[in-house]
């Protein structure tokens, strides 16, 4: 019984090695050829072992790759947040107050920041690695490539034309979370036309709950410009009226003492109050202004203690608040 014959390693002829496996021979396929010296066995090889294996090998080496960049997305997202950034931050985080360092809000906004943008990033990495891979493995099986991406160009040229706004809002909410503009806890006015507190941010919409309740969801490629009114810290602005007879050294000296009472009372205000003065000359007041800086978000609930202190101080200390008056005449009849 004949059977294949085993030769040593580089006995067949480059020319003979081209014609049977082809221009550029596979491992199996040389392997085989070398030491059979059979044409069938090796190009069967070739096909059930060579191509098989390399598709495996692709399939592995993609997996591994995937794996470990989206490991390395987010562990990079949160280095950046809470390692490396802040050491660098250091001399300036002592210096800073101590309210501003570390709060739930911002944690939560942080938190769903870094969600996101990993999930958008490994999202991106798996369809790029694994497009690849799959490009590959119809390489080894022996399908022309150009055709398929001559038509996946045309195929993505079409669905871009067809989804103009659904890419401009997830192009504008990936830049919403890389830039931070806004993030849950965050009270924000969008466009002058809507104001809340931001729920949810994702890459397509932006989730905000208005002061009466109603949620209102904004698309994000419709927002062209962003007032936050709480980030990093906020400011309490009371424009407090005083009667044009009032002194206005005494209601300011009573203004100030009210507001560092409140000061040294409360952990979310962050700096000594300051009267900046008459802010202006009003037709039935004075207008004196006091501001309060505040943690994020905390200015409305200072700003409502402050105006309750500022009444009861007022009237203890004989401060009119002035109020629109008018006078009517009643004239009786000229003949009687």
């Amino acid at each position: 019984m004949s059977g294949p014959v085993l030769l040593p390693l580089s006995a067949v002829s480059e020319p003979r090695m081209r014609d049977v496996c082809g221009e550029d021979p596979g491992f199996m396929c040389r392997e085989v050829l070398n030491r059979t010296n059979d044409r069938g066995l090796a190009e069967l090889a070739d096909k059930l072992l060579g191509t098989t294996l390399t598709i495996f090998a692709i399939l592995v080496v993609a997996l591994i790759v995937n794996r470990l960049l989206s490991r390395s997305i987010k562990r990079a997202l949160r280095t950046l947040h809470s390692g490396a950034v802040r050491e660098r931050l250091g001399a300036l985080r002592r210096r800073a107050p101590s309210a501003l360092l570390e709060t739930d809000e911002i944690s939560v906004r942080a938190e769903q920041r870094i969600t996101a943008l990993t999930s958008v990033l490994r999202s991106f990495t798996s369809a790029v690695i694994f497009a690849i891979a799959g490009f590959m493995i119809l390489g080894e099986v022996g399908v022309n490539l150009a055709p398929l991406l001559a038509g996946a160009g045309v195929i993505g040229l079409a669905i871009g034309f067809g989804a103009q706004s659904l890419v401009k809002d997830f192009l504008s909410g990936l830049f919403i979370l890389v830039e931070d503009q806004f993030g849950v806890g965050d009270i924000v006015d969008l466009d002058q036309q809507t104001t809340g507190t931001v729920e949810a941010v994702s890459l397509r919409t932006t989730r905000l709950r208005s002061v009466d309740g109603t949620v209102w969801h904004v698309p994000n490629g419709d927002i062209r410009r962003v007032g936050n009114k709480s980030q990093h810290w906020s400011r309490a602005l009371l424009d407090i009226e005083v009667a044009y007879d009032t002194d206005i050294d005494h209601a300011s000296a009573v203004i100030k003492r009210v507001a560092d009472g409140l000061w040294r009372e409360r952990e979310d205000i962050l700096e000594e109050p300051q009267v900046w003065g008459v802010e202006r000359l009003g037709i039935n007041s004075v207008v004196i202004r006091l501001v309060v800086k505040t943690r994020p978000a905390d200015q409305y609930d200072v700003s409502r203690k402050l105006r309750q202190r500022l009444k009861e101080a007022f009237d203890a200390e004989g401060i009119e608040i002035p109020f629109a008056q008018q006078v009517v005449w009643n004239r009786g009849d000229p003949a009687a």
